[in-house]
């Protein structure tokens, strides 16, 4: 399988601020990739340089087996943080123009898969009207369709999913595996992590310009299967009964109150299933399982493992930040 993307030791500053520090990265072609990471951490930055809107200080450099993503635009279809549309132009006259700008012919057949395109996505009532008079969400579509109808071979899509609703979030994640599954490679960007674990089979975690994990999906589950038990008792039990008896059982660290029950934390090389059936035996329950951790959970523990000057809560509220506001 060859190699969408390759990137080596690559640089970016901003005046005094690094923004990328010594960046290796191989996109494989056909790959799903997600880039994750809290506001500031580089993702736009590297995304930006992918596409040749900006150019690293140093280091290397490919896309599509090009030295820069210039030579190689007419294959590349690509999602922007800030959107963009031609405000004044009509919805159809939008997309027509820009698929003629990557090399599709214009006339009857391109004004049908317009037509089928907006069908697909809700729009289909919108043809002529204006940009300017959709919404934001409805203007993002536009622009989605924009960037797959020329079908490109490399698809980079940064924040897909901002200003979206639930219904459309879901619309669109389901087009994004459908362009996956025709073939096209794919890099999705977001701070928000759940998206990217429903959506990506391989994760690229990036904090303060430098990356922290570059793995398939199943390979970073594994060192993170388990990392507790969580459990409801059973109705009339005692809690605080039930959470001392938890943390009787051998191979717990500690038990915690949580929103639905207690969860109790593993002792390095516990065996999460013999703990599991200890813990069902010990404390009368009506619900009981191992808890996976989230993304977000593995990205905390790699960042503050390497980084003592951070707590666990200080980044897990400076993720919450980003999932308010936009990244950069």
């Amino acid at each position: 399988m060859a190699d969408a993307i390759i990137m080596e030791q690559v640089r970016k500053t901003f005046g005094e601020k690094v923004a990328v520090e010594g960046l290796d990265l191989t996109v494989k072609e056909g790959g799903l990739y997600g880039f994750i990471g809290p506001n500031g951490a580089g993702k736009t930055t590297s995304i930006r340089m992918i596409m040749s809107i900006i150019f690293p200080d140093s280091g290397r450099l490919s896309v599509l087996g090009k030295p820069s993503a210039i030579e190689s635009k007419d294959r590349i279809g690509y999602l922007p943080e800030e959107r963009g549309v031609y405000k004044k132009m009509k919805v159809g006259a939008f997309i027509e123009y820009v698929a003629k700008l990557k090399g599709v012919h214009g006339g009857p057949q391109l004004k049908r898969a317009v037509a089928d395109w907006l069908e697909r996505v809700g729009l289909e009532g919108e043809l002529n009207k204006k940009c300017e008079e959709l919404s934001k969400g409805m203007q993002q579509k536009v622009q989605f369709i924009a960037c797959v109808l020329p079908e490109p071979d490399l698809l980079i899509l940064d924040e897909p999913f901002s200003g979206l609703d639930p219904v459309n979030m879901r619309l669109m994640r389901d087009l994004f595996l459908e362009q996956h599954a025709q073939g096209r490679t794919l890099i999705f960007s977001t701070h928000v992590m759940f998206q990217a674990e429903q959506l990506c089979r391989h994760i690229v975690m990036i904090d303060r310009g430098r990356k922290v994990l570059d793995s398939p999906m199943h390979e970073i589950r594994g060192p993170h299967m388990a990392s507790g038990i969580a459990f409801v008792p059973a109705h009339g039990t005692d809690g605080d009964g039930a959470r001392v008896r938890a943390e009787s059982v051998p191979g717990v660290a500690g038990v915690r109150t949580t929103e639905h029950g207690y969860e109790a934390d593993l002792e390095d090389g516990a065996d999460p299933g013999d703990v599991l059936g200890a813990i069902a035996s010990a404390v009368p329950v009506q619900k009981i399982e191992l808890r996976t951790p989230s993304l977000e959970d593995i990205f905390v523990d790699i960042v503050t493992r390497g980084d003592e000057q951070r707590s666990e809560d200080e980044l897990r509220a400076e993720l919450a930040g980003a999932a308010r506001g936009g990244a950069l």
